[in-house]
């Protein structure tokens, strides 16, 4: 504690040492920024996980600035909106298992499949055989040991196809066991997206075999209830609003929401698992520069535009909160002027100044400005600017650009406490980001002048970042927050393969060849197995219809 006491007291003496040789008002934008970050990523919010008291409260501080400021409520609950993120399914507790009248223990020595359906069961089963409208048992073991130099056999997808030839031929559930001394890794994983069969499938573990399976001419009196429902937290995103009774408004967003304790498992820590993420760069950076745009825009005589302020949650997880507000706006999405996005704010490299711009190509407007001479015109005090003209992208700038909005993406770059516990308050360059403020305001002042709605164009759309390497693209943008098996289409790319192929937003992805797409990550493994001028198949759903078509990659 004296050690971090220690290194906070030079911390201090530094930020004071360069705040002196600037101007009053923005000595006074570095305080504000650094007491906002200080706040934000303190272990008291512990990494502002959303669905957290944590987030909760990163939401009541950015709200309480909101109203000091003088932004009016534009949430669904005065300043916030409420969202579902949708986790997966969960074992309900009145989930049993009974054999001859005594109670297994769940999860200890059975536990249902994430396929199984919601149903109650009571029946005389006979262990040894498979009669019609009774439960039917089976042996993993005989299936595990003629797979076992299979690299391919896919023990779920097997279970799957089994049960439903079970069930025509009148299989009331199914109870699976392993005898082998081969390993089947089944467990509950409630984050699987699997179809749901139709009738229920539980396994019994080795002790539970053991007690109650012992006599394999035995009738047993089995009773089972599954209960599953889906697994839900809600996530908040924070509004105000800036009305000045123009026709269009400029929205300025943020994520506040970061990753907690590393639990949604999207920490880059290896070794020590559970430590607090402060995400004092991501994003209370980005949080902090929204919070003080707001107060600067506030302040100042830009009339030409309503300024909307959102501080989202949820965008660590698959841009939750900004999907949910373009989804469930709560202003006119058609009088959207350009959304500007700030994510990663505060680690301006002092010896190189490079700030990168993204979303350049979404508006004409923006060549404008950042040309030779309309870069005059800005704030830069030696920024140096790269720019990405895509409109996509892993921050919530996305949303808005797949609603056919301009937007322009603001990030000081990577660094090596990304996604760590180790990126604290004491790392970030206050002067620096005081700096991209204040080049984002005149970008704000210079674009106000223009009293037009700026127009948009489309741009080529970039492929997330996945643990997952491959040298090709189908050309779709995923829903994030889709919750159902397969992989949803929220964009399609023009002139890409997903386009050849026919594919429109909406469109459901169950396979690529013969490669499953359960969930992005199987659909990042599928597009693992091509290379540039593959020919294969994409299989989907369309309104409820299955559908095939030829892809070229």
């Amino acid at each position: 504690m004296k050690m971090k006491s220690f290194i906070l007291f030079f911390l201090f003496t530094a930020i004071i040492a360069d705040a002196q040789k600037l101007k009053k008002e923005d000595r006074q934008l570095v305080a504000h920024l650094q007491e906002h970050i200080q706040f934000l990523a303190d272990d008291k919010l512990e990494g502002r996980r959303t669905g957290t008291a944590g987030e909760a409260a990163a939401a009541d501080y950015i709200s309480a600035q909101f109203k000091t400021i003088g932004l009016a409520p534009k949430g669904t609950n005065d300043y916030l909106q409420a969202f579902d993120v949708n986790e997966g399914k969960q074992i309900n507790p009145t989930t049993f298992l009974t054999i001859d009248g005594k109670n297994l223990v769940l999860n200890k020595e059975f536990f249902p499949l994430i396929i199984s359906p919601n149903v109650t069961i009571e029946a005389l089963p006979s262990l040894a055989l498979q009669e019609p409208n009774t439960p039917w048992f089976f042996d993993l073991k005989e299936l595990l040991e003629s797979h076992a130099n299979n690299p391919h056999f896919d023990i779920t997808e097997s279970i799957i196809k089994s049960t439903k030839e079970s069930a025509k031929r009148g299989a009331t559930a199914v109870f699976l066991y392993n005898t082998s001394s081969k390993e089947d890794g089944l467990k509950f994983d409630g984050r699987e997206k699997l179809e749901t069969v139709s009738i229920p499938v539980v396994y019994l573990t080795k002790d539970a075999v053991k007690k109650y399976l012992s006599d394999e001419s035995a009738t047993l009196d089995v009773k089972l209830k599954v209960d599953l429902s889906d697994k839900k937290r809600s996530g908040t995103n924070v509004i105000g609003y800036m009305d000045n009774g123009a026709p269009t408004t400029v929205v300025l967003g943020a994520h506040f929401g970061h990753l907690g304790r590393g639990e949604d498992n999207n920490s880059r820590e290896v070794e020590k698992k559970g430590q607090i993420h402060n995400g004092a760069d991501d994003n209370a950076s980005g949080t902090a520069a929204l919070i003080e745009l707001a107060r600067l825009l506030k302040n100042s005589k830009l009339k030409n535009n309503n300024y909307l302020f959102i501080a989202f949650s949820g965008e660590e997880l698959g841009l939750f909160g900004s999907k949910y507000f373009t989804e469930h706006p709560t202003i006119d999405l058609s009088k959207v002027n350009y959304m500007i996005n700030m994510d990663m704010v505060g680690r301006l490299n002092d010896s190189s100044h490079v700030i990168t711009v993204g979303g350049y190509g979404t508006s004409p407007a923006w060549g404008e400005i950042y040309n030779l001479t309309g870069r005059k015109k800005l704030y830069s005090n030696d920024l140096v600017f790269r720019f990405d003209s895509s409109g996509t992208g892993p921050s919530d700038h996305t949303s808005f650009y797949l609603k056919n909005i301009p937007v322009l993406f603001f990030f000081t770059g990577l660094h090596q406490d990304y996604h760590k516990p180790t990126d604290d308050f004491d790392k970030l360059n206050y002067t620096g980001e005081m700096n991209v403020v204040k080049h984002i305001l005149s970008v704000i002042e210079t674009e106000d002048k223009r009293k037009a709605k700026l127009a948009f164009t489309k741009t080529r759309e970039t492929q997330t970042s996945t643990s997952t390497s491959f040298s090709v693209t189908l050309g779709i943008m995923p829903d994030y927050t889709f919750s159902g098996p397969g992989v949803r289409v929220d964009a399609v790319s023009d002139g890409r393969p997903a386009q050849k192929a026919g594919l429109k937003t909406g469109d459901i992805i169950l396979s690529i060849g013969d490669h499953k797409t359960n969930s992005l990550e199987g659909y990042m493994q599928a597009l693992g197995q091509f290379k540039k001028g593959d020919k294969t198949s994409v299989t989907y759903t369309r309104a409820g219809q299955t559908l095939s078509s030829a892809v070229e990659f």
